[in-house]
């Protein structure tokens, strides 16, 4: 689970890499909140933007795990290890998707004091 999650982190980071490099390439206008360059307010809420992006994105990963980790835990065939591993997996993305959800907040929270 650990080189899957692993794993994981990697090809989000390089990918989130690549995409910088694709806007970069395009025609400024392009990328919401940045183009023209309207100053403190645009790159702020440009900022907000990508890091809600980001935090619904680890969101719809957290889901995915409990659902492959509820998946292993019907499929374990009464095998206790098997059951075991798959509550401990639910019970940590759940913790993950609480503080995710914390994070979010305040990330609005800040961004309206701003």
């Amino acid at each position: 689970m650990k080189k899957l999650l692993t794993s994981l982190s990697s090809a989000v980071t390089t990918a989130g890499m690549f995409v910088n490099s694709a806007f970069a390439l395009g025609d400024p206008s392009a990328i919401p909140g940045i183009a023209g360059g309207g100053g403190v307010d645009s790159l702020k809420a440009a900022i907000v933007t990508i890091i809600t992006t980001v935090l619904d994105f680890i969101l719809i990963i957290g889901v995915v795990f409990v659902i492959i980790a509820g998946i292993r835990l019907i499929v374990s065939g009464g095998d206790e290890g098997e059951k075991d591993k798959a509550k401990t997996t639910i019970f940590y993305v759940i913790a993950g998707i609480i503080v995710v959800l914390l994070a979010r907040v305040i990330v609005t929270f800040v961004s309206h004091l701003l």
